[in-house]
């Protein structure tokens, strides 16, 4: 450690270790790190007051594959995947059958399983490109809005006993009409937060009566959409990022203009408020800016969300893109490139550093289209991969060289076992018909629902 006085100290006994993932390799209370039998790359941490270093390990399989072999790749995220899976001298399994790839994708893109005349249809099919004819459907079928709509509704917090049941429907429905219309993703985000005047005409608004604080705010959008935790930095340094009170404070200030007020057509929300934001050490002023920038000598002029939307949604934004191809690329796969999907800091380094920033960059080149993106993962042959582990790939759960086993969504799998015994369920309040995908209200009760994990809906 370096000191003020040009004086210098070795701190190693008092620094704290710890490595992101214990399996594959550990570190004791004096900085040695021990590898463990699991392949795989791991990041051990290294903090001072205040201060951060990382250590990334990369521990290969200690049994050598002599004259690798060439591996065929069906777009570059097999490409990728392969060269780390090279390094760490681990083969993947081989492509799954027709039957696998068809439970899996429905699962995936529709959380809904396929009938028995559409597995004989898609069984029977010969056409080469079936595969990716069926993602086509798919990504038609009315039930991908109902499922994508039912997964962002618990992430943007849909909540009737908050909204009342009007104001909840027309927020599930804004989400919901989004992905029936494939709405690119800056598009949804820039509405989601720059959302202003009444209600009725602006449903996304309804995000800032469920979350009204500021600070929430902030550190809600933050986890949310970029994938990065600041709540800490409310109170203290981050202990494990960057992220000081005064990033936190410069982001809780895009957010301390909104207020709603009541008009003959409803709430109206604005943003006219002009409190200023102090750090709660200093009392320096601090002014709205983004994560990663320094405090300006100003805010921005007029509603400070709108700077904040031409940031996030900038083709370059370091965090949006990534945090959206990494949770999808999680829920598809089973396991994100990040994990937790969102806890995005430098002591937490993506699994395959280069995949995620080339998916990024796909889905920004392809203008946010998530379906693009839904296309591009289904096509490849990681995603394709069997479940049935060889002798390589036994101990990998990291590094996607064989198909992770998913636990079913509550809903998912209620409709599954509807779908299955040929016995529908009335929900309460609702007409009959409607599938558990189709819940808007996450309040409805229901005791398999609770029972299996449905999300409450009160944190991001």
């Amino acid at each position: 450690s370096k000191y003020s006085d040009g004086s210098q100290a070795d701190v190693t006994h008092l620094a704290n270790f710890q490595s992101n993932n214990d399996a594959i390799c550990a570190v004791n209370e004096f900085g040695l790190v021990r590898a463990e039998d699991v392949p795989g790359e791991a990041a051990v941490m290294a903090s001072y007051m205040g201060a951060v270093g990382v250590f990334r390990v990369l521990v290969p399989r200690s049994k050598t594959i002599e004259n690798y072999p060439k591996l065929p790749a069906r777009n570059f995220i097999d490409t990728l995947v392969h060269a780390k899976l090279q390094k760490l001298n681990i083969l993947p399994s081989e492509t799954c059958s027709d039957a696998d790839y068809l439970r899996r994708l429905f699962l995936d893109v529709i959380g809904t399983l396929p009938t028995a005349d559409e597995a004989r249809a898609f069984l029977s099919d010969k056409r080469p490109n079936k595969r990716a004819r069926l993602v086509d459907h798919l990504l038609k079928r009315p039930e991908f809005a109902d499922f994508w709509a039912l997964k962002w509704s618990d992430l943007l917090r849909v909540d009737r006993l908050v909204l009342g049941h009007k104001g909840a429907y027309n927020y599930y429905r804004w989400i919901h009409e989004s992905f029936a219309e494939n709405k690119p993703y800056d598009q949804f985000v820039r509405e989601l937060l720059t959302a202003r005047g009444t209600l009725s005409e602006s449903p996304a608004g309804h995000l800032y009566q469920v979350v009204k604080d500021p600070g929430d705010l902030s550190s809600t959008l933050s986890q949310v959409l970029l994938g990065v935790r600041i709540e800490c930095a409310q109170c203290h340094h981050h202990p494990f990022d960057r992220w000081s009170q005064t990033d936190y404070f410069g982001m809780q200030a895009f957010f301390t203009q909104v207020q709603f007020k009541s008009t003959p057509t409803g709430s109206m929300l604005t943003a006219m408020r002009n409190s200023a934001t102090k750090h709660p050490r200093s009392g320096e002023p601090i002014f709205a800016h983004p994560l990663g920038t320094k405090n300006p000598t100003e805010s921005p002029p007029g509603d400070r969300r709108d700077a904040l939307a031409d940031w996030m949604t900038a083709p370059d934004n370091p965090w949006l893109a990534r945090n959206f191809v990494n949770r999808m690329w999680a829920h598809m796969l089973g396991r994100g490139l990040v994990e937790p999907v969102d806890d995005v800091r430098s002591t937490n380094p993506p699994a395959n550093q280069q995949l995620l920033d080339e998916l990024a960059r796909h889905f920004v080149a392809s203008k946010f289209d998530m379906h693009d993106l839904i296309r591009t993962i289904a096509a490849s042959r990681t995603y394709q991969l069997s479940s049935r582990p060889n002798e390589t790939n036994r101990q990998d759960e990291q590094n996607y060289s064989r198909a992770l086993f998913k636990r079913l969504d509550a809903e998912v799998l209620f409709d599954a076992i509807c779908q299955t015994t040929g016995v529908p369920e009335k929900f309460e309040g609702l007409p009959a018909g409607y599938r558990a995908i189709q819940l808007w209200d996450s309040r409805v009760p229901h005791y398999f629902l609770k029972l299996f994990g449905r999300p409450s809906r009160a944190t991001p």
